[in-house]
């Protein structure tokens, strides 16, 4: 019985992760719509690869650099490859006091949204 109830609360939270990670995505485009900051965290070399229209390109280990200028209160949407990175950068922002932020998670999970 051990083992069933590990197995369903397992199959609920692979279920429960896809819904969630397109809430954030779907959220992040209203937030696009509305004329948010657009920015991608990744490295320069997966930006390079392929981004979003309209996306800057803050990697993550940059952010104080490229952040300095911009107004606190500035409606930004960060994403990255999975949604671990933009989580950080989430993070950062907040801690430096930007108050208007979405972690949209990951580019595919963007595209895929859209």
């Amino acid at each position: 019985m051990n083992k069933s109830l590990t197995l369903l609360l397992a199959a609920l939270a692979f279920v429960s992760v896809p819904s969630f990670a397109s809430e954030r995505a779907e959220k992040g485009w209203q937030w696009i719509e509305q004329g948010a900051l657009i920015v991608d965290v990744r490295t320069p070399q997966e930006f390079d690869a392929g981004h979003l229209d309209n996306a800057v390109n803050y990697p993550l280990s940059q952010l104080a650099t490229h952040f300095a200028s911009i107004d606190k209160n500035s409606q930004i949407v960060l994403y990255c490859r999975s949604g671990n990175r933009s989580g950080q950068a989430y993070q950062y922002l907040l801690s430096q006091g930007f108050t208007n932020l979405h972690n949209a998670g990951g580019l595919v999970e963007m595209q895929n949204a859209q």
